[in-house]
C-alpha cells in the first residue's frame, strides 16, 4: 500500500508540472512531440531525417534524453537547432521536471516545434506525461509485429505510430499489415506512417504532416 501511496504522489506531482510545461508550450504556439520506442528503433535517425528536411521552413528544437551520453545530441547539433541534453543517470524514462529545467536553455519565442527524444524504453515513458502535443511511438520492423500487444499503454497513450526500416521487410520475419492491425486493436485512432531513414521512404508524408499541424497550432 505504500509503494502505490508514493507511486500516486509522483505521479500526481508529474501531471501538475506537465500542466505548466503544456501551458506554456500553448502560451508561445510551440507544437511538441515526445518520441518514444525501444533503443535502436531508430528515433535520432528519424529526428535526423526530420530536421534535414524542415529546416528551411520550420524552426525546431530538441530536447535529448538518455541514459548515460551526450551521442545523440551532437548528432543532433550538427543541423543548427537548438538542443539541450538530458542525462538521466540510469533513469528510464523523462519526467515533466526534467523538461522543465531544459526549457530554461531554449527561447519557445523562436520556435514552431520541439521534439522531445525519450529514453529508449516502451514501458516506463508510457506513464509520464511530459506536457507534450502528442506521443509518437516509433517501432522498426527488426522488433517484429507483435510489439503494440507487448506494451498496449504505450501505443493507446500515442497519436502517432510511426513503423521505421520498412526497408528491411524483404529480409525480417515481420509482418507489417498484422503490425499495424496489433496497433490499431489496441488504438483504432492512430495516425501510422511506414518510413526508412535510410532510403528516404515515407518521409516526404511524415514531413508534409508535421507542416500541416505545425500551421494549424499558430
Amino acid at each position: 500500500m505504500a509503494v502505490i501511496t508514493v507511486e500516486r504522489k509522483v505521479l500526481e506531482k508529474n501531471d501538475e508540472i506537465a500542466r505548466s510545461n503544456r501551458a506554456l508550450f500553448k502560451h508561445h504556439n510551440v507544437f511538441v512531440l515526445n518520441l518514444v520506442s525501444s533503443p535502436g528503433a531508430g528515433k535520432t535517425t528519424l529526428l535526423e531525417q526530420t530536421l534535414d528536411r524542415l529546416r528551411t521552413s520550420i524552426k525546431s528544437a530538441v530536447i535529448e534524453g538518455d541514459v548515460q551520453t551526450d551521442i545523440d545530441a551532437q548528432r543532433i547539433a550538427r543541423f543548427g537547432v537548438p538542443v539541450v541534453q538530458l542525462v538521466t543517470n540510469g533513469s528510464c524514462h523523462l519526467d515533466a521536471m526534467l523538461v522543465r529545467d531544459a526549457l530554461q536553455h531554449i527561447d519557445l519565442s523562436t520556435i514552431d516545434i520541439l521534439f522531445i527524444e525519450n529514453v529508449g524504453n516502451l514501458v516506463c515513458p508510457a506513464g509520464y506525461d511530459l506536457g507534450e502535443t502528442m506521443k509518437v511511438v516509433v517501432v522498426s520492423v527488426t522488433e517484429g509485429d507483435d510489439k503494440p500487444l507487448k506494451y498496449p499503454a504505450m501505443f493507446r497513450n500515442a497519436s502517432i505510430l510511426v513503423i521505421n526500416k520498412v526497408d528491411l521487410l524483404p529480409y525480417v520475419p515481420s509482418n507489417i499489415e498484422l503490425l499495424r492491425a496489433n496497433a490499431t486493436k489496441i488504438n483504432p485512432q492512430l495516425t501510422i506512417f511506414e518510413v526508412s531513414c535510410s532510403k528516404g521512404n515515407g518521409l516526404d508524408s511524415w514531413c508534409s504532416w508535421l507542416r500541416q499541424n505545425i500551421s494549424v497550432n499558430h
